[in-house]
Order: structure tokens, then C-alpha cells, then sequence
């Protein structure tokens, strides 16, 4: 992993802890701003939407800005307003200082409700990175746009703009198996804030190496992963099909190469628009998606295919963790899930090497403990 690569998984630490089952939406978004393709996260009120943004965008550093849209906003409590001097000398400029075009990253919460002014001009925003308004026309710096909403809009209008952000994810409640996860981390969350793990500079760093990016090896893979999609009744344009493949260079990237493989094909679950089409979409690659892996990006990977393969990197980490600590109270029932979680994905004629010693250690340290 590039040291680039690491502080990237430092920030997403950094912000997902605490916030149960949110690990993937803080990968997705990192996907997402190496990528420079925007996400869009539909899910029911108070599932910490906003929260996983919010952290995820302190731990990156850079300038935020987060606005709750209604149906009365107006475009200047997003772009700015109209620079009073200047009007009086004939020219239409905004002052856009603090403003929506000065953001490196940006979060709209209920981003449907936004009026018809604010969208038009959202859409240069997010398909230029330029803002335009009357004598204003400059470039934005933006990396990242998360919109957010309860559900997927019906009317087509509103859905041509969804169709903008490349990446959906859908969010909902935490299981009743993991309330108490839920109260304790939340408990802590409001007691600590968070540090700047990374830099726009890393995301740039590594933004530059995605068009370098070898796809000839997996083209094929993604070509026939189409068609098994649309024989599915799993409809993609062939916009969000080309945009894919800047998902998919940006993960090779971010696995520390510059050739992409069949590894690498898991973003393709997230650019199918609905939650059912996803589901679908996983069961109908499932061949196809049995080789993704990331040693980064580890629990977006084991949503997206929740395949045993997905799961190596995390039950690697989770090993190195429990055998680096003292042997405190709670080790030998986490570690005897652990041993049972790595023997319920693998038998031992297919105990992956990264686990094979792991696991004998682990089984010597409960039998010790």
C-alpha cells in the first residue's frame, strides 16, 4: 500500500469510528473523491448520513460545506449572493466566499428539494466543476459532492439529476443484533472529535494516477459483466457504463496498482441506481465478483459482493489487532468469533496463507488465555 494509500485508511478510520456499520460509506465516499465521481446515499432519516460525511471530511481535511436544502432555498444560501458593488457598476458577480463553489468537499442533505434554478446550476457544479452565474464563471475546486435523501425521487426530471451522481448507496437502521455496538459507539463519538488524517493534496496524488491506469486486462470482464446485467433486466446507460471504469481504475489505484483487475470490478455493484437493482446485480456477478478483494477499502468490498474472498483483508486486521494487545478481558470470546468466523469462509484445504498463521496464533492464544 502506498504511504498516499495509508493515510487514506487512517482517515477512514478516523472516521468511522464509533459508527456502526458505517465503515463502507466512509470507503465508498473515499472511493468516490479519488475517483472524482460523486455519490449520492438514500436512506431513512437519523442513520448518521450526515455524520459519516461530516467526519469523513474533517479526517480529509480541506474546505466543507454542508447545506439541508427545502423547498424554499434559494440558490444564494448555497452559490453566494450577488456582489451589491459590483451591480452597481453592471455586472452580475457572487460572492461566493465560504459558499458551495469554494468546497473541495460537499454535502446536500435532501438534495431533491432543491428548486429548478438550484439544480441547473448544481449541474455544471458536479459535471464541470465550474460555477457559472451571470458575470461568475469559475472553476471549483470540488473533489466530492455527497447528496443525500430518503428516497430515490419518481419524477424524471428529478431522476436525470440522480443519474448524475455515478456511485448510490443505500443506508438503513442498525440491526437489533447490534444496538448495543450502536450505544456504546455513539456514547464515545460525542466525546472526541476528529483529526485530519489525510490532505487534498493525497487525493489529488492519487486522482492523477486513475487515467494511467492499464484496463486492458479486465475491459473483457467488464464488457461481459454488462451483458449479464442486462439479460438481467438490469439497465445501465452507457454513460454510467464508460464512468465505471474511473471507479474501477480509482480502486486499483488505491490497491497500489496501476493495472486493473478482476479485483477490481466491485464498484460496479454501487453504479447500479436502485437498492433491488443492486441485489440483483450481486447475485447475477457472483462469479464474476468472486476475486474482488481491497486492502483498503475493505468493508465497501464485502458489501458489494459479501463473498469469503471480500473478507481476508478484515479478518487479517482483526487478528493483527487482538495478537498486538494485551490479553484483557473480552479477548478469548472475540477471538473464539474470530476463529469461528475465519473457519465458517474457509475449510483447510482453502485457508488463505494471509490467514493460516493467524489463525494457528490465534488458536495458541486462547487455549493460553
Amino acid at each position: 500500500m502506498t504511504q498516499a494509500a495509508a493515510s487514506l485508511r487512517d482517515a477512514i478510520r478516523e472516521a468511522a469510528d464509533g459508527l456502526i456499520n458505517r465503515d463502507h460509506l466512509a470507503e465508498l465516499m473515499i472511493l468516490g473523491a479519488v475517483a472524482q465521481e460523486h455519490l449520492l446515499v438514500i436512506g431513512p432519516p437519523g442513520t448518521a448520513k450526515s455524520a459519516v460525511v461530516r467526519r469523513v471530511a474533517q479526517s480529509l481535511g480541506g474546505r466543507y460545506f454542508e447545506y439541508l436544502l427545502g423547498r424554499f432555498t434559494e440558490p444564494s444560501e448555497l452559490f453566494g449572493a450577488v456582489n451589491l458593488g459590483k451591480l452597481r457598476d453592471g455586472l452580475v458577480e457572487t460572492d461566493i466566499g465560504g459558499m458551495l463553489p469554494e468546497a473541495d468537499i460537499a454535502f446536500l442533505d435532501e438534495v431533491f428539494l432543491g428548486s429548478t434554478a438550484i439544480l441547473n446550476t448544481l449541474l455544471g457544479v458536479l459535471n464541470e466543476r465550474r460555477f457559472r452565474r451571470g458575470h461568475t464563471d469559475i472553476a471549483c475546486p470540488l473533489r466530492l459532492c455527497v447528496g443525500a435523501s430518503n428516497a430515490l425521487p419518481d419524477d424524471d426530471s428529478l431522476a436525470a439529476f440522480a443519474d448524475r451522481f455515478l456511485l448510490h448507496v443505500f443506508v438503513d437502521a442498525v440491526p437489533d443484533s447490534r444496538l448495543e455496538d450502536l450505544l456504546a459507539g455513539g456514547w464515545a463519538v460525542g466525546q472526541c472529535t476528529v483529526a485530519a488524517r489525510a490532505a487534498m493534496a493525497t487525493l489529488d496524488e492519487l486522482n492523477a494516477l486513475v487515467p494511467k491506469v492499464d484496463m486492458s486486462a479486465v475491459r473483457a470482464d467488464l464488457a461481459q459483466a454488462i451483458r449479464q446485467l442486462r439479460k438481467a433486466q438490469i439497465a445501465l446507460s452507457d454513460r454510467r457504463i464508460v464512468k465505471a471504469q474511473q471507479l474501477i481504475a480509482a480502486a486499483a489505484v488505491l490497491a497500489g496498482r496501476n493495472v486493473a483487475t478482476r479485483a477490481d470490478l466491485w464498484p460496479l455493484v454501487y453504479v447500479v441506481p436502485s437498492a433491488a437493482g443492486q441485489q440483483s446485480a450481486r447475485e447475477t456477478l457472483r462469479e464474476l465478483l468472486a476475486e474482488a478483494r481491497h486492502p483498503l477499502l475493505q468493508a465497501v468490498v464485502e458489501t458489494a459482493v459479501q463473498q469469503p474472498l471480500a473478507r481476508i483483508a478484515r479478518l487479517a486486521e482483526t487478528a493483527d489487532r487482538l495478537l498486538g494487545t494485551a490479553r484483557g478481558e473480552g479477548f478469548r470470546g472475540e477471538a473464539e468469533a474470530l476463529l469461528r468466523e475465519i473457519d465458517a469462509n474457509f475449510g483447510k484445504a482453502s485457508l488463505p496463507p494471509e490467514l493460516s498463521a493467524r489463525r494457528a496464533q490465534l488458536v495458541v492464544a486462547v487455549q493460553s488465555a
